[in-house]
């Protein structure tokens, strides 16, 4: 991807995002109809399939040749990243949205031949965008994001943590999971993957922990995040496989040796 193909794109995603996200507001107070998918918790509305519906016209009208990777089914059937792949959430944190109408976010991560060029992440009730272009730097509201702080010490650690690890799963002893939680300064749920990513980059949180994401949780987030200096892997330290379900470790670099040995590693069933 040329640098002036890259700099379009970005304009252009920034643009429908913000629009997608005025929409949203304009709406939010409008009758729902609200499903069900894979279980009773997970929730799709109408809000999502017309948001997503808004990018997939868009995307295309503008770049027929590009895929769309998203979450309900309105995209294309990508089995790779080859070429240029938009990866969008069009409302991450759904169940925040039903209930709270507040917390959630859109997401688009843009990948051409398996590398994340651009990202955003849109908080969108309060109007926050996060963004960044690969290589320079990532950026809050148009306001660079500093670097993460060189060292922090496992036991002063935020750590965004849903709290399924410290119930019985299938992935780690859920006892284990309790010791870190009591190890750590404290551990936050947010209810949405994207902001979890957006706030590690931040440094509001140092870590986000996860037993099971799709590719549209992740995508924008973990360009954004390594253009901080943050690190993502799956929970055992293993690169992502952005077209599958992943569980997820994002955090600071200097805690995550620590978590995936003393804790994931140790506690593993």
């Amino acid at each position: 991807m040329t640098e002036l193909n890259r700099n379009k794109i970005f304009s252009n995603a920034k643009q429908w995002i913000l629009e997608a996200g005025k929409i949203i507001r304009e709406k939010i107070n409008d009758p729902l109809i609200v499903d069900t998918k894979s279980n009773a918790n997970d929730l799709v509305t109408t809000m999502d399939k017309e948001t997503e519906k808004f990018f997939v016209n868009k995307i295309k009208s503008e770049y027929p040749d590009h895929l769309l990777l998203s979450e309900e089914g309105f995209g294309d059937d990508v089995k790779s990243l080859d070429g240029t792949v938009w990866i969008v959430d069009p409302i991450d944190g759904t169940m925040n949205f039903v209930h709270q109408k507040r917390n959630f976010a859109i997401s688009i991560g843009i990948y051409h031949d398996g590398v994340g060029e651009v990202g955003f992440i849109y908080n969108v009730m309060d109007d926050v965008l996060y963004s960044a272009i690969k290589g320079e730097g990532a950026y809050k509201n148009g306001a660079k994001i500093p670097n993460l702080e060189e060292h922090i010490e496992f036991n002063n650690a935020i750590i965004g943590l849903n709290h399924f690890w410290l119930c019985e799963n299938r992935l780690v002893d859920e006892k284990v999971m309790q010791q870190l939680v009591r190890t750590v300064r404290g551990t936050r749920t947010y209810g949405s993957a994207a902001l979890e990513f957006a706030y590690v980059a931040e440094g509001i949180i140092d870590g986000y922990l996860t037993m099971r994401l799709s590719p549209w949780d992740i995508a924008a987030g973990i360009i954004i995040v390594n253009e901080v200096g943050g690190v993502t892997t799956n929970v055992s330290g293993e690169n992502v496989n952005m077209v599958e379900t992943n569980s997820i470790l994002v955090c600071h670099p200097s805690i995550q040796e620590t978590i995936i040995k003393d804790y994931i590693v140790k506690g593993k069933k």
